[in-house]
């Protein structure tokens, strides 16, 4: 478990395949997280929870699954590329973003980057566009392990969202230095998930519900709506 709230950022070393056929991503100046390293932890690299195989003090090596290789952009980094480096959360973290799992659900790319200020506003489109329903305004995404706040959603096939990105913001994450047609992990906010699949159960007749709190729940999304168009 994550909180999407970036620690450092470090670089590749090199992406390569081992003697066993498995592919072996090496990352180095990470000296500021590996303080505490031990054999099987797991840290995220650009979102995507990894397991530590071998460390020193400025260098850790994780295997990456053929799996994770198609559904994030790991397999893309090149020597030097730089990476989102989070540890996973300890009993002392303070939980600046949210619940991250480090699961990616699918990549995104970005459309536009767009100058607002010292901000910069990026439109992304998903390659799998069914995450769009867990995308709410003003709700949670992880992108490149990176926790952001929504700021606009598109929904449909040619869906998108928004992000913002303050200065602060830019000077800690791999994103800011992406460009239109770059593709960035995306981890959807698995509280919608679960939600989701509550509301599912009860309807299908497969699960608890409280049906006071469901019809509480769709009167205000209908007064709310009603009342937009007054």
């Amino acid at each position: 478990m994550f909180t999407g709230i970036v620690e450092i950022l470090g670089s590749v070393g090199c992406l390569s395949t081992g003697n066993d056929g498995g592919t072996n991503l090496w990352i180095l100046n990470a000296e500021e997280i590996l303080g505490d390293c031990h054999l099987g932890d797991s840290i995220s690299v650009n979102g995507t929870c990894l397991t530590v195989t071998e460390f020193d003090k400025s260098t850790f090596k994780v295997g990456v699954a053929p799996e994770t290789l198609r559904r994030t952009n790991l397999g893309s980094l090149t020597q030097g590329s730089k990476v989102n480096l989070e540890r996973a959360v300890s009993a002392s973290t303070r939980m600046g973003g949210h619940f991250v799992q480090g699961h990616v659900d699918t990549v995104a790319k970005i459309l536009s980057v767009t100058p607002d200020g010292n901000a910069l506003t990026f439109r992304l489109q998903p390659r799998d566009t069914s995450v769009l329903r867990y995308v709410v305004e003003k709700g949670y995404v992880t992108l490149d392990g990176a926790s952001l706040t929504v700021t606009q959603v598109k929904d449909g096939d040619d869906g998108w969202w928004e992000v913002m990105l303050i200065a602060y913001t830019q000077e800690r994450v791999v994103m800011a230095a992406k460009e239109p047609g770059d593709l960035v992990n995306v981890e959807v906010d698995m509280v919608g998930k679960y939600v989701e699949k509550s509301v599912e159960g009860y309807f299908d007749g497969k699960g608890a519900g409280d049906i006071a709190i469901l019809e509480k729940m769709v009167q205000r999304l209908v007064d709310e709506r009603l009342s937009n168009r007054t």
